[in-house]
């Protein structure tokens, strides 16, 4: 079969990422001919590359894309509209493949893609990785122009989900989301983005630490983006009032960047917190961080239109005990399926401070929460065995 993997964000594509789409192409192209199509620009340093830093077993196309300097910006949309252009010049020119397996979003150019497939009897297969418009709404208000551009959003979603022949989301919520608009498909398929385990386990083995622990140290742990869908100062706060209480050798470890980096940093300088920013780490470092970690903390953000994201896996993994305010259900289902973390009130520093006062005094329970968590993490995000679905779903269509 001749197979296009359509995906703006795939990561440094340097071999040290853990990108979703860059492993499917790697196992599809053990038996089929690949070509990944993806932008010129990296999402996470917000700068251009200078070709494909690494060679792999399959055809890497980059497209041109605009340039963007922040995650939630109108130019960023500008920039997904250059990229969506350029897809749907180079696909008209592009011998027919027999299948598009495509990252949704951005918007644009899953939309052309979807167009083009139906337009010439190719299958198209829709990877639903984030809720557009919606996870925008809570961040981006301009009166008239928001309205405007989430009108134009919500098109340019049902459009891609009332033509997408097979539909795969990372959470069953995006499935349900995505099924509402869907013309074909009566069921689709819930993949976790999830990592291989021996990759993880490899990486936490063997990466380098940003910081070593001292003994008897607690640490606390975050990974992920510094951004407006995740409250890091409500970990913060419950920090300060456990300090407050007398809770000594606390650290928390904070591994990423964002647009709210800085506004973090002074706010935890300023109440003279116990807290390192590691600023954002190759995948085999944060591993090993991660895992020499107590506790992790998921703070998503009241109305975060997030559900099962790649930090829950990298926890799971880690055996790391989770402290969560995410609203979405089928994250909260989780934790107290597996009884692997603490879910509190989504806006409740006084509730994270009391998770994790528990969870710091009872090494018994912290222990037991964290064999449960990397149980999870073996059932449910191990991608060695969930990804034989998404090979199946494409030679199957």
């Amino acid at each position: 079969m001749d197979i296009v993997i359509l995906a703006d964000f795939c990561g440094r594509l340097d071999k040290t990422s853990n990108n979703r789409f860059i492993y499917i192409a790697g196992i599809l192209a053990e038996k089929h001919e690949v070509e990944v199509i993806t932008s010129d620009f990296n999402h996470g340093t917000k700068s251009y590359f200078n070709g494909v830093p690494a060679e792999y077993p399959f055809k890497i196309t980059m497209l041109h894309e605009g340039e963007y300097k922040k995650n939630v910006c109108l130019q960023r949309f500008a920039a997904h509209k250059i990229w969506g252009n350029n897809v749907k010049k180079y696909l008209e020119k592009r011998k027919k493949p027999d299948v598009i397996y495509c990252a949704v979003p951005p918007l644009s150019a899953p939309f052309e893609a979807v167009k083009y497939c139906e337009k010439n009897g190719i299958r198209f297969i829709a990877d639903v990785q984030d809720l557009w418009p919606e996870a925008f709404r809570m961040v981006l208000n301009i009166p008239v122009i928001s309205k405007v551009g989430f009108s134009l959003f919500d098109y340019l979603a049902k459009g891609i989900y009332s033509r997408a022949d097979k539909i795969v989301a990372v959470s069953d919520t995006y499935v349900k989301r995505a099924l509402r608009d869907s013309k074909k498909c009566e069921t689709g398929e819930t993949v976790f983005l999830g990592t291989n385990i021996d990759t993880f386990d490899n990486a936490a083995r063997e990466g380098k630490l940003f910081i070593e622990k001292s003994e008897n140290e607690i640490w606390l742990a975050y990974c992920g983006t510094l951004g407006h869908s995740y409250s890091i100062k409500i970990v913060l706060d419950a920090l300060n009032a456990l300090v407050k209480q007398g809770l000594k050798n606390l650290k928390f470890i904070v591994m990423g960047a964002g647009p709210l980096e800085n506004e973090f940093k002074e706010y935890a300088q300023k109440n003279n917190l116990p807290v390192i920013f590691t600023g954002r780490l190759p995948y085999e470092e944060m591993c090993a961080q991660l895992k020499v970690c107590d506790i992790a903390v998921n703070p998503i953000s009241k109305g975060a239109a997030q559900s099962i994201i790649n930090k829950h896996g990298d926890y799971a993994m880690a055996g790391l005990p989770v402290v969560s305010t995410q609203e979405a259900e089928e994250y909260r289902k989780l934790l107290d399926e597996y009884k692997c973390g603490i879910n509190c009130g989504v806006d409740s520093a006084e509730d994270v401070a009391g998770a994790l006062k528990k969870l710091i005094e009872d090494e018994a329970l912290r222990v037991e929460m964290g064999r449960n968590s990397r149980r999870l993490g073996e059932e449910k995000f191990d991608r060695k065995q969930s990804y034989t679905r998404i090979v199946d779903i494409v030679e199957n269509i």
